[in-house]
């Protein structure tokens, strides 16, 4: 197969100027003895409309050895249904097409809200069969050693979202299940080639990332997930939420989200004051302390993380410490979205979404 740069292999052109190309998480883990890795939902590219492929697909007789995650950049859409995710594979099969390519470059797509698709044609059934590889298009050089995943959206300054997560830990898992694997086969895009991809958020997510895989695999059970914030974080958004709930707990630091050493310490020591270990990471732990369950009539510093938090993730609103009839409705509309009790209440599942 003709080498191909990753840098333009991600580009994906919808026609109307859009541009897509093909996001630190702290889990809460129990480990059992043992158990078989659970087989996810995958839509095959019958599912979701593929065209047929340009030339055959090369399969190679041999297994694979890595796993590389990508992001794909396009906007964060929050439209997290089945039928958005299949027309973002159609749009980056037709991307590829148009730069020469056989087929859709990655082997497997996972959108925002959740979805595993097979990307190049047969890349299901030789996953199932675990003894050969489809050569892909997705990072020059490890084509036919690696297969490479794309998760929709631009994690530069985000996580991803928490459905995504969870469907990119369990097809992880049961991709190092059928060949072998261990969790040290997980790289990022990065790792092998000069591009930011899969984003500084995810990337920083990846050590996280192969501690749940490990985990699956051993038959343990992954909980709720958190993203880690310490010093200097890129995920500057949520370090500005987790700022304001700091403020609501009578801390004095300024909400800018840069995590410097005024913000390290006010972590420090509220981890002091609520027996946590004081070592300045916010991590789940730390999270699950410091939210507030919060309704409409509120008022102050934990509204406006609630306000900043919804901006973060598509949901734009003023930050005026005020939870409103406005917050209202865009905290349902969160719910809906996410599949929560819809109630308008931000408890522990609606933050945990949000922070995701």
């Amino acid at each position: 197969m003709k080498k191909l740069s990753r840098r333009t292999f991600g580009k994906l052109s919808l026609g109307v100027a859009m541009s897509v190309v093909v996001g630190g998480t702290e889990l809460r883990l129990l480990r059992p003895a043992h158990a078989a890795v659970a087989t996810p939902a995958i839509d095959s590219t019958t599912a979701w409309g593929a065209a047929a492929a340009k030339e055959p697909i090369n399969v190679l007789n041999q297994k694979p050895i890595g796993i590389v995650v990508h992001h794909t950049t396009n906007p964060n859409t929050n439209d997290f249904t089945r039928n958005k995710a299949w027309q973002v594979a159609r749009q980056i099969q037709q991307s590829h097409f148009n730069r020469g390519w056989i087929d859709t470059g990655q082997q497997f797509t996972i959108s925002r809200g959740g979805w595993i698709m097979e990307g190049r044609h047969q890349s299901l059934s030789i996953l199932q069969g675990g003894t050969k590889h489809v050569q892909g298009a997705h990072v020059d050089g490890h084509n036919d050693t690696h297969i490479g995943i794309e998760c929709e959206g631009l994690y530069m300054n985000v996580t991803p979202s928490l459905p995504l997560w969870n469907k990119l830990v369990a097809l992880i898992a049961y991709i190092c299940q059928q060949y072998g694997l261990t969790a040290n086969a997980i790289v990022g895009h990065r790792d092998l080639d000069n591009t930011s991809c899969p984003g500084d958020t995810l990337y920083s997510l990846l050590p996280q990332l192969r501690t749940a895989v490990d985990t699956t695999l051993s038959g343990g059970a992954v909980g709720r997930m958190w993203p880690i914030l310490r010093r200097n974080t890129p995920a500057t958004g949520l370090a500005k939420t987790m700022q304001y709930l700091l403020r609501a707990r009578g801390a004095t630091i300024t909400a800018d989200g840069a995590f410097g050493p005024g913000t390290e310490t006010a972590v420090k020591s509220f981890q002091t004051a609520n027996g946590l270990t004081s070592d300045g990471v916010v991590g789940a732990a730390t999270w699950e302390k410091l939210i507030m369950t919060l309704r409409s009539g509120d008022t102050g510093e934990a509204v406006k993380a609630l306000q900043n938090q919804l901006t973060v993730q598509n949901y734009p609103t003023t930050i005026d410490g005020s939870f409103g009839t406005g917050v209202n409705t865009l905290v349902r509309a969160f719910q809906t979205n996410r599949q929560l009790t819809v109630d308008g209440v931000v408890g522990l599942n609606s933050w945990n979404n949000l922070a995701m």
